[in-house]
């Protein structure tokens, strides 16, 4: 865990829009309130490599969530591309295997990014994971791709927060875990089928949480952020 970390440093802002304008609208709104802001797939592909350049120029720290699966060798030159744009954080698809992690995690240069593993969506349920031939139950997955990540020396998962603890438990104090699925008290899940709140996350033991309609979409994502802190201060 991380628990130097203050409570709005925990914060990963997902902008998931779909121009460059409305997220740097965003980013100019939040700067300095949050951790970091996460750029995935409807963005990147809106907005490309630029987008991320221009936000490190900047001065902030970037999460690119574009969760590569692919054979070994691609994926160890698209972990080496995106290192090169400075991002702080990026992932890739644990289901890849092990010799595909182990060349991801190879392609980082020193003292670089940091590397996750996506587990399990968290738009998925345990009828979703059935339905894609995963066998027993869904937190066992998690837990068990968790495990290979570790193995294969990458610095952590993304997770859903309800195999937090469990991941926590079998991965140890220094493994990161990132959580999105992250919905205050009283919000909409939307198509997050394992969700909970920032505070409940945080004392399962996640490091660092990926939020986006709850601020992304909130009338005011300044007040937004403040509650969330709030909550988990």
């Amino acid at each position: 865990m991380t628990p130097a970390l203050k409570p709005a440093d925990r914060i990963i802002v997902a902008l998931d829009t779909s121009s460059a304008d409305e997220a740097l609208a965003l980013v100019d709104t939040l700067a300095g309130r949050v951790g970091m802001f996460k750029v995935g797939s409807q963005l990147f592909t809106a907005a490309g490599p630029a987008f991320v350049r221009e936000l490190v120029a900047r001065g902030e720290k970037v999460f690119l969530d574009l969760k590569f699966h692919d054979i070994p060798n691609t994926v160890a030159g698209a972990v080496s591309s995106a290192c090169q744009l400075g991002v702080a954080l990026l992932d890739v698809h644990a289901l890849g295997g092990r010799a595909m992690l182990e060349a991801a995690a190879a392609a980082l240069p020193a003292m670089g990014a940091r590397m996750l593993a996506v587990t399990i969506l968290t738009s998925m349920d345990e009828a979703a994971h059935g339905e894609v031939g995963l066998k027993g139950d869904l937190a066992g997955s998690v837990r068990r791709l968790a495990l290979l990540a570790r193995e294969a020396r990458l610095d952590g998962v993304v997770a859903s927060p309800h195999e937090v603890a469990m991941v926590r438990e079998a991965c140890g104090p220094d493994f990161l875990i990132v959580t999105p699925g992250i919905r205050p008290q009283g919000s909409a899940a939307g198509d997050q089928a394992r969700a909970a709140t920032p505070r409940a996350a945080r004392e399962a033991g996640a490091d660092l949480l990926v939020i986006g309609r709850p601020i992304t979409g909130a009338a005011d994502p300044r007040k937004a952020v403040d509650a969330l802190v709030d909550q988990l201060a």
